[in-house]
């Protein structure tokens, strides 16, 4: 491991904040909203309809509640104006995100601290639609707490987890070695993994407890909170942030 650290990249997706909770909160939220609007289904039928079409099509898929309609039985929906129902779900989905979408208090503190008393870059390496993972650095708060330019979306680089590439690629644009970085992330294959094979530190975040495929290598450090990370900076890279 690498005596000095210059960059912690994070994942956003329940590290962050919990996705998980949020995504459950959001996706019966529009559901609520389309049944307000004249849709007929129970809504935990509806919910169970609708993870199956995020797990055909994608969470990034941009026509779920089209999918929904064309899915169940008419007599749910003929009362109603289809695209009057589509719309009243996007709605209740993104009113969920003004209302709900928040970082974990503990990342924000300890982000903030490392900011504000370390010169260590901090930055985020996600998968996903550009606009959207910008969009949660956004409502997250956590924008002026990361180096400009060391924000790494796949969709924007053509590369996704779990090719090492991107990893390398975070690393290279910011002008250090992969052993000077750190990354946390809560998926052993898609973020352990690639790091532990280009030398990258990884520290796998085990605060969710949604259950993940194992990897093929074990993290340098878990934590269970972004606290348990200040000790970790403390105690094998010399790096003392005052809470």
């Amino acid at each position: 491991m690498a005596d000095t650290l210059r960059c912690i990249f994070f994942d956003i997706d329940d590290t962050l904040y919990s996705t998980s909770e949020f995504a459950a909160l959001a996706r019966r939220n529009a559901i609520e909203h389309m049944r307000a609007h004249g849709f007929k289904m129970a809504t935990e039928d509806a919910l169970r309809e609708l993870a199956e079409i995020i797990n055909e099509f994608s969470s990034n898929y941009e026509h779920h509640f089209d999918k929904l309609l064309l899915r169940v039985p008419r007599h749910y929906w003929e009362d109603a104006d289809r695209t009057v129902l589509i719309a009243a779900g996007v709605v209740g989905y993104h009113e969920t995100k003004f209302r709900e979408l928040r970082p974990y208090e503990d990342a924000l503190d300890v982000m903030t601290l490392l900011r504000e008393q370390t010169g260590v870059k901090l930055g985020v390496i996600t998968d996903g639609l550009a606009l959207k993972q910008a969009e949660k650095l956004v409502r997250l708060g956590v924008v002026k707490l990361l180096d400009p330019h060391a924000i790494f979306i796949s969709d924007e680089i053509g590369i996704s987890k779990p090719n090492p590439k991107l990893f390398l690629r975070a690393a290279t644009q910011m002008g250090v070695r992969p052993s000077e970085c750190m990354y946390v992330g809560d998926r052993p294959r898609l973020d352990i993994d690639p790091c532990n094979r280009i030398g990258m530190i990884s520290v796998l975040n085990r605060r969710t407890t949604k259950q993940h495929p194992p990897g093929e290598t074990q993290p340098d450090f878990e934590i269970h909170n972004f606290f348990d990370l200040l000790d970790i900076l403390r105690n094998r890279f010399g790096i003392d942030v005052k809470q």
